[in-house]
């Protein structure tokens, strides 16, 4: 007789009832009142935060989900797009981003009702940047310069809360990413790469001091996507393949798996705020208007349960 136990090193669970399989979708949310792409987010799918972007012109524009409805709020001091955001509802972070014709590397912290300019400037002015984190301890990783012939981003900076330092740069210099995670456990994937910006579906991991090369690549390379989550349980979803896409994938920390659930409106540019299992994805470009979409997905049921038979 195998006993379980001694080849993989715990006990099965013994349940009263059959597990509830896992059930994942996205579904309309409330839509937001200025619609955008290239915009910022932060907070989570109860507590959303959006800010800056272009419809075009470019905006400062902030937004706070309810978990129903948006309401407006005071707008960023630099109004921007391709910016990148971290943070909650009621402490959040923009950085980075365009407002043309300057490359910003303006950083502000929001407190719930306005944004303040902190003395803290990015020390590499960039745009189509991602970044993670909270407030006080945020992170802030690749993008691209100005111009036609593009300089790819792989500087890495860390925030405390007053002042921006350098870090290891990415393994893979790259713009239009995304990231989630935390400042010692930050995640980044997807985006364009050198010399002509190829999609890529390549993810790195970050330790709160280098990166490392995970050897999960997304399953659909793309550029423009939006995330979610944390380092081992991360949301991938929507941009640019090279048409607008709804596709959405999980990571477990070691690989990507493509979910059944695409978005309801395929687009790029688009932002993102949450958890794996409880996320939010709006704003973006659909490839004919811009979108003031809100999108919700959500992860019920059980994961990861084997039925092992007994003869």
């Amino acid at each position: 007789m195998t006993i379980y136990k001694g080849i993989q090193g715990f006990n099965i669970q013994n349940l009263s009832e059959d597990p509830v399989p896992t059930v994942a979708g996205w579904s309309a949310g409330g839509s937001m009142g200025t619609a955008r792409s290239a915009l910022a987010g932060a907070g989570s799918q109860t507590a959303g935060l959006a800010f800056g972007g272009t419809a075009p012109p470019f905006t400062g524009a902030t937004e706070e989900y309810n978990g129903a409805t948006w309401s407006p709020s005071n707008p960023l001091n630099t109004a921007r797009y391709a910016l990148a955001g971290c943070g909650t509802q009621t402490a959040g972070l923009a950085f980075g981003g365009f407002n043309p014709p300057i490359l910003s590397s303006a950083t502000e912290e929001y407190d719930g009702t306005s944004w303040t300019t902190s003395a803290g400037t990015l020390n590499t002015a960039r745009r189509q940047l991602a970044g993670a984190g909270i407030q006080t301890a945020a992170l802030a990783f690749g993008g691209r310069n100005n111009g036609l012939s593009p300089v790819f981003r792989a500087e890495t900076e860390e925030y405390n809360g007053t002042s921006w330092a350098n870090s290891n740069n990415l393994n893979a210099a790259r713009s239009l990413l995304a990231g989630c995670g935390t400042q010692t456990a930050g995640l980044a994937f997807g985006g364009n790469t050198p010399p002509v910006g190829d999609k890529t579906g390549s993810t790195e991991e970050y330790d709160g001091n280098s990166w490392v090369t995970s050897p999960g690549s997304l399953n659909t390379a793309r550029s423009e996507l939006a995330a979610a989550g944390i380092q081992t349980a991360a949301l991938a979803f929507g941009g640019e393949v090279p048409a607008e896409t709804g596709a959405t994938e999980e990571y477990n920390g070691a690989t990507w798996t493509t979910s059944p659930a695409s978005l309801a409106t395929a687009r790029r540019e688009i932002a993102g705020a949450g958890t794996q299992a409880s996320a939010l994805a709006f704003g973006g470009y659909t490839g004919t208007a811009y979108s003031n979409a809100t999108e919700e997905y959500t992860i019920t049921g059980t994961k990861n349960i084997k039925t092992i038979t007994v003869s």
